[in-house]
């Protein structure tokens, strides 16, 4: 479970080899993310933070941020505060230039930060959002157990993330999109020849279904589900904190 595939074939660990690939696709990263994705990464995150609004969060922060969209998008929850962490410096950078771009700096802050040992207190917020993010912690319970510490009593975390499709043609065309298509089109334009063939090894390599739902519940999160997403491309995880 959660085996460890790295971006490069360096010493240096996991994380660090995160932030760098990330560092180094961050200046196309918007373009390619809703372009491989056919812009259905957009309606899975607005389908995840519809799953917010009985609940009316006034303070979210957001992991794995990246360049803030899921961020972005959690303002139609009309919270008080957002607040994005990433490992990636120049990811960072580039979401904030959005944020800027946006007239949104009143609500949202991106600042750096590392997932698995977050710099706010326990208990701070009411909702936590993440998106293709936990599949690259380098210890994945860590990195959960700290998700779940910053979070409420009584509040709730999403997670969307890639999931592995069972049902011909589905597994079919899915795995040769991934291993075949998508690599080729994030080399020629990300330049980084790594960054798009670690992205289907990770996937591979990391629980989903049931068995991340075991992984979020021996971690101690309460009520966890996972809603299915295009077939079984992807899935939201969603759970709430006793």
């Amino acid at each position: 479970m959660n085996k460890q595939i790295t971006p490069y074939q360096n010493s240096a660990g996991k994380k660090v080899q995160v932030a760098e690939m990330f560092d180094n696709i961050a200046g196309n990263y918007d373009f390619l993310n809703h372009f491989l994705s056919m812009g259905i990464d957009i309606l899975w995150r607005k389908k995840a933070i519809r799953l917010f609004k009985p609940y009316a969060p006034k303070m979210i922060l957001d992991v794995a941020t990246g360049t803030g969209d899921f961020a972005i998008e959690s303002l139609s929850l009309n919270p008080d505060k957002v607040i994005g962490v990433d490992i990636s410096r120049d990811m960072v950078a580039v979401g904030c230039e959005k944020i800027k771009r946006k007239n949104l700096g009143e609500k949202i802050e991106l600042k750096y930060g590392d997932s698995e040992e977050l710099e706010f207190e326990s208990n701070t917020f009411d909702a936590l959002t993440v998106a293709f993010g936990v599949r690259n912690f380098e210890n994945l319970e860590q990195g959960l157990s700290e998700m779940l510490r910053v979070v409420k009593p009584g509040g709730h975390v999403a997670i969307i993330e890639f999931s592995q499709p069972q049902k011909f043609p589905i597994k079919q065309i899915y795995n040769f999109y991934f291993n075949k298509i998508l690599p080729g089109i994030g080399r020629m334009v990300s330049k980084d020849a790594r960054a798009y063939t670690y992205l289907p090894e990770s996937v591979g390599a990391f629980p989903h279904g049931k068995e991340f739902l075991d992984v979020l519940n021996k971690v101690g999160y309460n009520e966890a589900k996972a809603i299915p997403l295009a077939l079984g491309i992807a899935s939201i995880y969603f759970a709430s904190k006793k």
